[in-house]
C-alpha cells in the first residue's frame, strides 16, 4: 500500500532537509542515511527527569562523523521540574563544535491530552526554568518544538525568544507562525534503519544553505 505525503515543500525554497530519531528507528547506518539529501540530524537524548534514550550516544556520534549538523532533543514531562529535567539533559549532552541548539519537545502525550490535563501556568514555569539552564549550559537559546495544541495552549506569547520547530504534517504551517524548523512528514520511509519503526520524521530548515551553516538561531528574524 502506497503512503500518502500530504506536504511536499520544494527543494529550491526549502533546500536543507533533516531527520530526528529515536531508539524507535534502531541501529542507523548514518552514511546511507544522508546520501538521502539529509543535512541534519535531531537525536533524542532525554525525557523527562531520568530517562535517556538507549540509542542516543551511537547515533549522535556516528552522525557526527558524517559532517552533517547534529543536535539532541529532551522529550518534555509536564510531571517533572524543569530543573530536574535540565539537569537530566545536562548530564548527558556534551556540547559539540558546530552543535544544533538543543531541543525542547513540548507536547501532550498519554493522559495529558490537552490544556485541561495539565496546570498550564506550572508547565511554563517549569519550561522557562528548563530553557534557561540549557541556555546558560550551552550558550545558545533552545528551540521548542510543538504541535499546533501546544503551541497554542503553552508556547504561543510566553516563549517568544526562543525558535520554533512546528509540526504540521498535513498542511504548511500557519501563516502567522514564525518558524524555524518544519517537521513535515511523519511517514517518511528512507533506506539506512531497520528498528521497529518503518517510518523516519523529515524537516526542512527556514532559510538558505549558506543561512544553515552559520546559524546559531539565537535571536533570529524568521521569515
Amino acid at each position: 500500500m502506497g503512503i500518502i505525503h500530504f506536504n511536499n515543500p520544494s527543494r529550491e525554497e526549502y533546500p536543507v532537509v533533516g531527520v530526528d530519531v529515536s531508539k524507535y528507528q534502531g541501529a542507523i547506518d548514518w552514511n546511507q542515511l544522508i546520501e538521502q539529501d539529509i543535512s541534519f540530524a535531531y537525536i533524542k537524548a532525554t525525557e523527562g527527569s531520568s530517562h535517556v534514550d538507549e540509542y542516543y550516544d551511537a547515533n549522535f556520534n556516528n552522525a557526527l562523523k558524517t559532517g552533517i549538523r547534529v543536535g539532541a532533543y529532551h522529550f518534555f514531562s509536564f510531571e517533572s521540574s524543569g530543573k530536574k529535567q535540565a539537569e537530566n539533559y545536562c548530564k548527558n549532552v556534551s556540547m559539540t563544535e558546530g552543535m544544533l541548539p538543543p531541543v525542547i519537545d513540548v507536547e501532550y502525550y498519554g493522559d495529558k491530552k490537552g490544556v485541561d490535563d495539565i496546570d498550564v501556568d506550572a508547565v511554563r514555569k517549569d519550561l522557562r526554568e528548563m530553557v534557561d539552564i540549557l541556555e546558560e549550559e550551552y550558550g545558545l537559546k533552545p528551540v521548542l518544538y510543538v504541535t499546533k495544541n501546544s503551541y497554542d495552549t503553552i508556547v504561543n506569547g510566553y516563549f517568544d525568544d526562543c525558535d520554533l520547530w512546528y509540526r504540521s504534517v498535513y498542511s504548511k504551517v500557519p501563516k502567522d507562525v514564525k518558524w524555524t524548523f518544519w517537521q513535515y512528514s511523519n511517514r517518511t520511509v528512507l533506506n539506512g534503519y531497520e528498528g521497529e519503526e518503518r517510518y523516519i520524521d523529515v524537516n526542512v530548515f527556514n532559510g538558505t544553505r549558506e543561512e544553515f551553516e552559520v546559524e546559531t538561531f539565537s535571536n533570529r528574524e524568521k521569515k
